[in-house]
């Protein structure tokens, strides 16, 4: 059998296309390279899954290989597929990005889970429950707890104004923009509270490890929602003390950690006046990637 081609071009069908694709990135040295190439191919045809599958043998219009064409310099050039594509997964809801807000990341999960968790031991009653995310960026940690918690309002805070933006309008795409508001500010200096739960994934990469990053985070993620300072922890230092002067009585502040930062966290947390009163909670890698701390009733 003669060796498939590495570039795309007209003539090939859909299945030959996806796997040329797969090659050229795979030799590339990219990871998930036959996943990107899914992706990429779908993107470019407009086809789902089923529709790649049922339509494998159809050649592709030359406008459909320049589209392809560019994703795929764009992925050689390791601009990560969910920049390319505009949006990306999380918690199974699809949100928009733009330039000014991170790819949610699986692990990024972890903290909504520990905010579930939480949220079923908190004692509300005679009111709505009341959720902020701190840094709120596209929206993916506020958004995934209103669809899980129907009756709870919630706040994103960024300063950004155009992840403000972006955040609201993946709150509307989702219907969730009735119980979700946005405020440009630092942290949370604009909010009142009392909140039930406070949650965050603020920037905690050290600066100086920035320039070490991947490719697809360094060059391609803003570096306001990465770099942490000189540490890794100015956002914490910032961001807890104004959590506890805002959280209600029992809420909890849940917050993402970099790697080897949760012990950390949690001394900051005990200075801030709140309680730590479980583990961190990890993440898939097995990684504490989830911080939680109480502020207990007087």
């Amino acid at each position: 059998m003669a060796p498939l081609a590495t570039n795309i071009y007209p003539g090939h069908n859909v299945e030959s296309a996806r796997r040329a694709l797969a090659a050229r990135l795979q030799a590339a040295g990219i990871e998930e390279a036959a996943l990107d190439a899914r992706l990429l191919v779908g993107a470019a045809l407009e086809l789902d899954l089923t529709g790649m599958v049922t339509q494998a043998s159809r050649q592709l219009t030359p406008e459909e290989t320049t589209q392809l064409e560019r994703y795929a310099q764009r992925r050689l050039a390791h601009e990560p597929v969910a920049r390319i594509l505009g949006v990306r997964d999380f918690w199974g809801m699809p949100l928009r990005l733009s330039e000014a807000t991170l790819v949610p990341r699986p692990d990024t999960e972890t903290v909504v889970e520990l905010a579930l968790e939480i949220f079923r031991e908190l004692a509300i009653s005679g009111r709505r429950p009341r959720i902020a995310d701190i840094g709120v960026g596209s929206g993916a940690i506020l958004l995934a707890l209103l669809w899980e918690i129907p009756d709870a309002f919630g706040v994103g805070t960024d300063v950004s104004p155009t992840a403000l933006d972006t955040a609201r309008d993946n709150a509307a795409a989702l219907g969730l923009g009735g119980r979700a508001g946005f405020v440009a500010c630092s942290y949370l200096t604009a909010l009142r509270g009392p909140f039930d739960l406070i949650v965050s994934n603020p920037p905690y990469i050290p600066s100086a490890e920035i320039p070490r990053l991947s490719i697809e985070v360094r060059d391609h993620d803003p570096h306001l929602a990465l770099d942490g300072g000189n540490d890794g922890y100015d956002a914490y230092r910032a961001l807890i003390p104004q959590a506890a002067e805002r959280l209600a009585p029992g809420g909890a502040l849940i917050v993402e950690a970099g790697q080897g930062q949760a012990r950390n966290i949690e001394t900051l947390m005990i200075a801030g006046a709140l309680t730590v009163d479980r583990p961190p909670k990890a993440d898939l890698a097995g990684i504490p990637r989830a911080v939680s701390a109480r502020k207990m009733p007087p």
